[in-house]
């Protein structure tokens, strides 16, 4: 293991928000977890105790006599979110004293970094090129991701869990967001610590070799069927990405179905809203992973050729 190339990349200036949120994310998981535990908990209760359900003051503990029942944004909120700002800016100013910025020389076409990476928090988009064509892992998968981020407000018929952490009334929309955050998150670490010179797969402590040549032999998908006819292979890519979405749609089908809540959630839902959730729901939070797994396990580059694009 070289511990030193490890170290190089972890204490580099830049990449010191990547290594605080490997620690940041497990810790606030867990606790927006933990809280929602709670709000479950006493969710069973006071569906238990109709009567206690009235005078409750429905947070994690019991309602004690003398306690307002509302409270005003000043000073109670203005305080709390005053003390946060004050905190982040001091921590600002030590991280800016005792970090230099990570700039360097005026760029040179002539001579460009190996390996050349994005801020860290493009660096998902950045390794997305690995897996897609450019056009799509830098236009077309990113516009879905947000517009799918600003329709699922709409299309989401839970009236429940707003304003409150709870895993029992979100679990479908808490997995559903829990993937797509984890595939994210796993695609900043591997731009980060993984990809060195060329672009090329290095285990962490393995030493950065510039002088690495990868002979992964990247394969289509009708490859391994022999298909060289172009008709042949627009036929063939359109049918199993056909049969891919509709293996994944009834899946995430089944997983909307599983209990009688989520039943009562379904029938609520439009057949608009449905239809929608569905495609941005296979597009980002399946296919992307799917699509990594077949490239990294199996040198697959793609699924769907065509002479105008390829998936």
């Amino acid at each position: 293991m070289d511990w030193h190339q490890l170290w190089t990349i972890t204490s580099a200036p830049d990449n010191v928000p990547i290594v605080a949120m490997l620690f940041l994310v497990p810790f606030f998981t867990w606790y927006g977890l933990k809280q929602a535990r709670e709000n479950d908990k006493l969710i069973v209760e006071l569906e238990g105790d109709p009567a206690k359900a009235k005078t409750h003051h429905r947070k994690m503990l019991p309602w004690r006599p003398g306690w307002a029942r509302e409270l005003h944004v000043w000073p109670y909120l203005v305080r709390v979110e005053f003390l946060a700002a004050v905190i982040v800016t001091v921590i600002l100013f030590v991280w800016s004293i005792t970090l230099d910025a990570p700039l360097e020389e005026p760029a040179n076409p002539n001579l460009t970094m190996n390996p050349s990476k994005a801020l860290w928090y493009f660096l998902g988009l950045q390794e997305m090129l690995v897996y897609f064509d450019p056009w799509i892992a830098g236009v077309v998968m990113p516009s879905i991701m947000m517009i799918g981020l600003m329709v699922f407000p709409y299309v989401d018929s839970n009236p429940l869990g707003n304003g409150y952490y709870t895993i029992r009334q979100r679990k479908f929309a808490l997995g559903m967001f829990g993937i797509g955050w984890f595939t994210w998150i796993i695609l900043i670490v591997i731009g980060t610590f993984i990809r060195g010179p060329g672009w090329v797969w290095f285990w962490p402590g393995q030493t950065w070799d510039h002088n690495a040549v990868v002979f992964d032999k990247n394969r289509d998908l009708h490859d391994l069927f022999g298909i060289t006819s172009m008709p042949v292979k627009i036929i063939f890519g359109a049918i199993v990405v056909g049969i891919f979405y509709l293996l994944a749609g009834l899946f995430l089908h089944w997983l909307m179905t599983r209990n009688d809540f989520e039943k009562k959630l379904l029938a609520r839902t439009s057949l608009l809203q449905y239809l929608t959730f569905q495609f941005f729901a296979i597009s980002v939070l399946i296919a992307l992973p799917v699509k990594i797994l077949l490239r990294l396990a199996f040198t697959i580059k793609y699924v769907w050729v065509t002479p105008w694009f390829n998936i």
